[in-house]
């Protein structure tokens, strides 16, 4: 396996070489991000930004986040200010933050000042957390619904809100003052007969959380434990604040 992809990683580069990007670019949309990351590990500084930029919009922006820190930093000094937003545009919080943390002071200031104010909110707010509890490993890419919505109110507001989200399998319910008080899973919704149902006759009131403060090897103890996809991150009151997803367990794990 290892052999075929070095095959195939020569060929890749040799088109590269010959300019021939229209090829490049089609073979390149085919492949997972990682696997296009570790392309980079064999590229030159100014062969980075040319094959980066053959990258459609979503795949880009996902094969950033698996890249080494020096290349990012490379590809981050030469963005223009227009792709530099288009890439954070499409990241996930968490994954902002792990940049951030990543890059030298000049290069963060570039990235705060170019994305939106909610994701430069959320990106501060995880780094105030210690480096190994939960609240910095959290993103805060959720859907969160109230207890008196209705089935048909509830999958609205999946429907709104749900796209650019890390997961919208279990939605996490939270009253006024966003106290988490459920769980509910969009299976449970899709199937409801009756769309005037209100979420808490629905929702599971026994939820599995952690604190902000909470061990990283713990919060991945419980995804063994009990084969979740996401895992709420609540407050010293008990209000949600974000949620840990399998993906990053999976990757302290293997830490």
């Amino acid at each position: 396996m290892a052999e075929r992809f070095e095959i195939v990683e020569k060929a890749l580069l040799k088109l590269l070489e010959e300019k021939k990007y229209a090829t490049l670019r089609d073979i390149l949309t085919t492949m997972n991000p990682m696997d296009v990351a570790g392309l980079f590990d064999g590229l030159d500084e100014k062969q980075i930004p040319l094959m980066f930029r053959l990258l459609p919009k979503e795949q880009a922006a996902e094969t950033f986040v698996e890249m080494e820190p020096e290349a990012k930093e490379l590809l981050i000094r030469g963005f223009s200010d227009n792709e530099l937003k288009e890439v954070l545009d499409e990241l996930y919080v968490d994954d902002a933050a792990d940049i951030v943390e990543e890059m030298p002071a000049n290069v963060v200031q570039r990235i705060l000042k170019h994305a939106d104010p909610e994701m430069r909110s959320s990106i501060n707010q995880i780094l105030r957390y210690p480096e190994n509890s939960a609240g910095a490993l959290m993103t805060m890419e959720y859907v969160s619904l109230r207890p008196d919505m209705t089935v048909a109110q509830a999958m609205d507001t999946i429907r709104e809100n749900g796209f650019d989200k890390e997961t919208i399998n279990n939605c996490y319910v939270t009253d006024s003052s966003r106290r988490l008080v459920g769980v509910v899973s969009l299976r449970a919704l899709v199937l409801a007969k009756n769309t005037e149902e209100p979420i808490k006759d629905l929702m599971d009131s026994n939820v599995v959380s952690v604190s902000t403060t909470t061990d990283q090897e713990d919060v991945s103890k419980l995804f063994e434990k009990y084969g979740f996809l996401a895992i709420p991150v609540v407050d010293a009151e008990n209000r949600l604040v974000g949620i840990v997803t399998i993906d990053d367990a999976i990757s302290i794990l293997q830490d």
